[in-house]
């Protein structure tokens, strides 16, 4: 006795129309030939589950079926009768419960030539910081894949034209049998197109696409930092069978500066400072990123390390308003060989300090 069709699908007899392909979705997937290679058993139980799908995924065939049985199903033309779901065998029922899940490769109609984007293009461009503070156009050769101009991208010689593949008829697509199921695949021929040329293109030997110098100009912004990428649209590969360009993507990389370095938004220089000047105070000259010179005031009591901010003068908020601060990291400087005379004020002031330095009395007071 046939086994029960509901029982195959692993499902109750009200399931529904959703209910019934998703269980034959899931029991093809466990029973396919692809993923049992020759086990005998799944290729059965593949059989029996198609059979099930046949029957249950029509409603004339489901309702003989759920009142007559197995007998019912005979009595209508049994289970050859899969034209009656619009299907032409069983495969374009696998193809049209599955559609894309192995690639478009199972059973259905034949597609036409298979359009595909582009490739998508990365550059890098390094730039000063000077640059990437104001910004800056920068001009960038490179190249791409783009139609061929001998031919036009046809891929055909002049004088000569493409001519449907006798491979897949114009598909783009072949078909492979294997046992009881078939594998559509790209075309081997004609490589998707579904056309194939009869008098190569010499100068792109018959692809109907060549690589070409371009020269752009890219608008990098100002406040820009390294690791900002750039899209520059349609700049990449052109694609296939009219599927577009790709995109072009620059990366920006920042060079390091001799004086500054960046924080961020933020610009820190280091500025050396005399001693008088950090215990009496006074003003210093320091260089802005935009090649001019600020006067900073030096609080009295400044320490070492300390650092003195002025606001506005750091980098642009790239893509915002305003701009970062310039930080002053003070350093004081140290005499090495002191004159005759600096060396005879120094000895009177440690003197006046109360001469060497006491950690321990600075941190217990002993």
């Amino acid at each position: 006795m046939k086994e029960d069709y509901y029982q195959i699908l692993g499902i109750e007899r009200t399931a529904t129309e959703v209910e019934i392909k998703s269980a034959f979705r899931k029991q093809a997937m466990k029973y396919h030939p692809d993923r049992n290679p020759g086990d005998k058993n799944a290729e059965e139980q593949f059989k029996k589950v198609n059979e099930a799908f046949s029957v249950l995924s029509d409603p004339q065939k489901k309702q003989m079926y759920d009142q007559y049985g197995h007998e019912g199903i005979n009595g209508a033309g049994g289970f050859g009768g899969f034209n009656a779901n619009g299907f032409g065998d069983i495969n374009d029922i696998f193809g049209s419960v599955f559609g894309d899940i192995f690639g478009g490769g199972f059973g259905g109609r034949a597609r036409g030539p298979r359009v595909t984007r582009g490739e998508d293009l990365k550059l890098d461009v390094a730039l000063t910081l000077e640059e990437a503070f104001s910004g800056k156009e920068v001009p960038v050769d490179y190249t791409r894949l783009d139609n061929c101009q001998a031919c036009d991208g046809t891929g055909a010689a002049p004088g000569s034209q493409r001519k449907t593949c006798r491979s897949c008829n114009g598909s783009g697509q072949v078909t492979y049998s294997q046992g009881f199921f078939s594998m559509r695949q790209v075309c081997p021929d004609c490589g998707g197109k579904g056309t194939v040329v009869e008098k190569p293109c010499t100068e792109c030997r018959g692809t109907g696409h060549k690589r070409v110098k371009e020269k752009i100009t890219v608008k990098v912004p100002s406040g820009v930092r390294t690791g900002v990428t750039l899209r520059v649209s349609n700049g990449g590969d052109i694609g296939q069978n009219g599927g577009g360009f790709g995109d072009l993507y620059v990366e920006v990389h920042v060079k390091e500066h001799k004086i500054f370095r960046r924080d961020s938004d933020n610009l820190i220089i280091d500025a050396p400072i005399t001693y008088p000047q950090a215990v009496l105070g006074g003003t210093i000259k320091v260089p802005t990123i935009e090649g001019k010179e600020i006067e900073v005031n030096i609080p009295k009591g400044t320490q070492f390390g300390e650092v003195l901010k002025v606001q506005g003068n750091g980098m642009p908020r790239l893509g915002k308003k305003g701009f970062g601060d310039l930080l002053i990291n003070v350093q004081i400087e140290v005499l090495k060989k002191p004159t005759a005379k600096q060396k005879e004020l120094l000895e009177a002031l440690a003197a006046e300090t109360g001469g060497k330095k006491s950690f321990l009395k600075d941190l217990f007071g002993k």
